[in-house]
């Protein structure tokens, strides 16, 4: 467990770094010519984003980027 203490400012960049980087992953999932492999490691990586991003943002960002929303078969 790492502590970390930011200000109101960096959270926000943050924030608006792990948003971005989640939607630049949502667009390529949804290209159609990609492996099964290549989708299992997107949604690996995205639920590693969301968790992070979950304890930063608030309860109506999170909403919008829940994995289960966004990939149905994801934990």
């Amino acid at each position: 467990m790492l502590g970390l203490m930011i200000t109101e400012q960096e959270q926000k960049e943050i924030e608006y770094l792990l948003k971005r980087e989640m939607d630049e992953l949502l667009y390529d999932f949804n290209y159609q010519d990609m492996d099964k492999q290549v989708k299992e490691a997107i949604k690996e990586r995205y639920s590693i984003l969301f968790n992070i991003f979950r304890r930063m943002a608030n309860h109506s960002s999170c909403l919008n980027y829940t994995p289960k929303k966004n990939f149905p078969r994801v934990k």
